[in-house]
């Protein structure tokens, strides 16, 4: 299954951008020659949690393995990364997924459902209907253009009807802050620090308020060994039993990590829903992490970012994860 032309071309130039977008760092337990894997993420509550989690419990030593984490901005260039051998593992969220569901990667984990995403505009205006004409700020290929495509579609528009600009998700922020756009498809926390300069913004549409489930997940790259696929989801799995347990703990290890105040990690992560590993594991023996994740091929199908919609068992590894859960 293959993207489109347009978003193949779209992962593609912002792909090039990873390295001076995104700040490096490593994290992770040396094994003593382990494995070494390296890990994407993007810097809020869902994409660092986890990982915090894993390095305070000391859970990639036990499991023999090395990790090395990058922050990117989206979940796109994640994949490109995957693809050209520079990133093992990543993390991504639902405006995402249809890159898994084109080939381009595996889903090994399902993390959490999250329900961040908005359509914002500014003070003046008061309905998605106000945006007609006007300019809205989005990152392609991610939740803030799946959001905007939705609330689009409830309210009777469509892309045609708005003077769409493509942006990184750094840059809505700061073209909304100076009034160079009207309207954008973006997520928290962004949007909270958005707020900090414009506090009259206005919130027309929300994923919560519009439906549905909107999983985010742990992709590994194509070529990354099954045994690695096996051990390192055990870790997440592991990571994601603690952070069930110790909700307040693990909004702090993520503050840590991602070097922000807990205040901020804390507003974040009451956007998001998270579930046990048993949860998970029986979601997915009986159909249900697959209904999600057809919703959202079908979804993709519809906006032409993906050609049809596969099976989500064509994109997701069920049986690492229910395997990796016996262990």
């Amino acid at each position: 299954m293959s993207m489109t032309r347009r978003g193949f071309m779209s992962a593609l130039s912002v792909a090039s951008l990873s390295l001076s977008v995104s700040s490096c760092g490593s994290s992770g337990s040396g094994s003593g020659g382990g494995t070494d894997i390296r890990f994407g993420y993007i810097a809020d509550y869902n994409g660092a949690s986890l990982l915090a989690v894993a390095d305070e419990q000391g859970l990639w030593k036990k499991h023999g393995i090395s990790a090395s984490y990058k922050t990117f901005v989206n979940g796109p260039i994640q994949i490109q990364a995957l693809g050209t051998g520079n990133l093992d593992y990543g993390y991504i969220g639902p405006g995402a997924m249809w890159l898994p569901a084109s080939g381009k990667s595996k889903i090994v984990a399902i993390n959490t459902l999250t329900y961040a995403d908005r359509v914002i505009v500014k003070p003046g205006i008061t309905s998605l209907t106000g945006l007609k004409g006007k300019k809205v700020g989005v990152p392609e290929g991610t939740s803030g253009e799946m959001v905007l495509n939705l609330a689009l579609r409830r309210a009777g528009m469509t892309m045609d009807d708005i003077d769409k600009v493509v942006m990184d998700a750094p840059t809505v922020v700061s073209a909304f802050a100076s009034g160079q756009i009207d309207g954008a498809g973006i997520w928290y926390p962004l949007i909270a620090t958005i707020k900090e300069k414009v506090p009259g913004l206005v919130e027309v549409a929300s994923t919560r308020e519009i439906g549905g489930s909107f999983p985010t997940a742990f992709v590994a790259g194509n070529e990354v060994q099954p045994a690695t696929n096996e051990k390192v989801v055990k870790v997440l799995q592991e990571a994601n039993d603690w952070r069930a347990a110790h909700h307040e703990e693990s909004v702090a290890l993520a503050a840590k990590l991602l070097k922000v105040p807990e205040d901020k990690v804390k507003a974040d992560a009451a956007n998001v829903e998270t579930m046990t590993t048993a949860d998970l594991v029986a979601k997915t023996k009986d159909g249900t992490v697959g209904t999600w994740l057809d919703g959202m091929s079908d979804f993709f199908a519809r906006t032409g970012q993906l050609e049809q919609a596969p099976a989500a068992d064509t994109f997701y590894s069920a049986d690492v994860y229910t395997k990796a859960a016996a262990r």
